[in-house]
């Protein structure tokens, strides 16, 4: 799915990151449980570089435990730490700060404070972890996408500081399974996409790997192998109607999509580790092929002057 969807402030987002990263001393980047590949923005690893990067998975109540504990791992390398949080984690602070004072190595003495530099796609909960980390409503919250507009620096006390930043997506998802995760999951305005689309393509992931509880939450007899029948019967069993009793797709997905982001039909990962490496793979092969046809068209170009 295409991602129709980059307001002006992420740019700039971008370019104020760019100035601040020679004087911060580490990356927290917070992913979505539910989806820590999709939610991982490729941009801001290509800007990171080496630094020490601390990710945390936020979210992890609404996500499959499972699943998580195999990301933890996966995530996990020399220079990255990863842990997975919910908002109720009442140990969530300590366990960061210690973290990240592990991660960056430096004179106890040092007069500057330490920065450590908040990162991640929109409504992925970096406000909330901050201001648990601040002990303080130091940062605005909200249940969806680019709340926060503009950088702001928040101390921590024992010679720490927080640098938040807005939520930044990527201009050009290539991964089209990622497209539709961000949706499912709210990183984008429900307003930039189809949720009926989505919502057929949650409905047909949990078919294949939730089965169990879709049928719990809706009165779904499985097999059913098309997302569009799944979702007919849940707004017909809904009430999600229009005029002449015919299903109102867009309320019914809606309500599928509302069910999914607060953890009603059950915790659910829509990714895991072999599924990422399979669709980066895909991804370079689409890239490839793109590379192909621009070049063709370049000495087309070429060939005709």
């Amino acid at each position: 799915m295409a991602i129709q969807w980059y307001p002006g402030h992420m740019h700039k987002a971008r370019k104020e990151m760019e100035k601040v990263l020679p004087a911060t001393d580490i990356i927290i980047e917070i992913l979505d449980s539910r989806i820590p590949y999709s939610s991982e923005n490729p941009m801001l690893k290509e800007l990171r570089g080496d630094k020490p990067c601390l990710k945390i998975l936020t979210k992890a109540d609404l996500s499959d435990r499972d699943a998580t504990e195999k990301w933890v791992k996966a995530l996990r390398t020399a220079t990255i730490d990863t842990m997975a949080i919910t908002t109720s984690d009442a140990d969530t602070s300590s366990a960061v700060k210690t973290s990240i004072k592990q991660l960056v190595t430096g004179s106890k003495s040092r007069v500057k404070p330490f920065v450590a530099m908040v990162v991640g796609i929109p409504n992925v909960g970096k406000s909330t972890l901050i201001n648990q980390l601040a002990g303080r409503t130091a940062a605005k919250t909200g249940n969806e996408p680019a709340i926060t507009k503009r950088q702001q620096p928040i101390s921590l006390g024992d010679n720490w500081v927080l640098r938040d930043t807005p939520g930044v997506l990527w201009p050009n998802v290539e991964n089209r399974h990622s497209g539709y995760r961000l949706g499912a999951t709210g990183a984008i305005k429900d307003t930039a996409m189809d949720s009926a689309d989505v919502a057929i393509y949650l409905l047909e992931y949990l078919m294949h790997a939730y089965p169990h509880l879709l049928t719990e939450r809706y009165p779904v007899e499985l097999p059913i192998q098309d997302g569009v029948e799944v979702l007919e019967i849940i707004g017909k069993n809904r009430g999600c109607l229009a005029g002449g009793g015919l299903v109102d797709f867009d309320r019914a997905a809606r309500l599928v999509l509302t069910e999914f982001r607060a953890g009603t039909i059950g915790g659910i990962t829509l990714e895991t580790p072999e599924m990422r490496i399979k669709e980066l793979e895909e991804v370079e092969v689409q890239r490839a092929k793109k590379a192909e046809k621009e070049e063709l068209k370049r000495r087309g170009k070429k060939s005709s002057r």
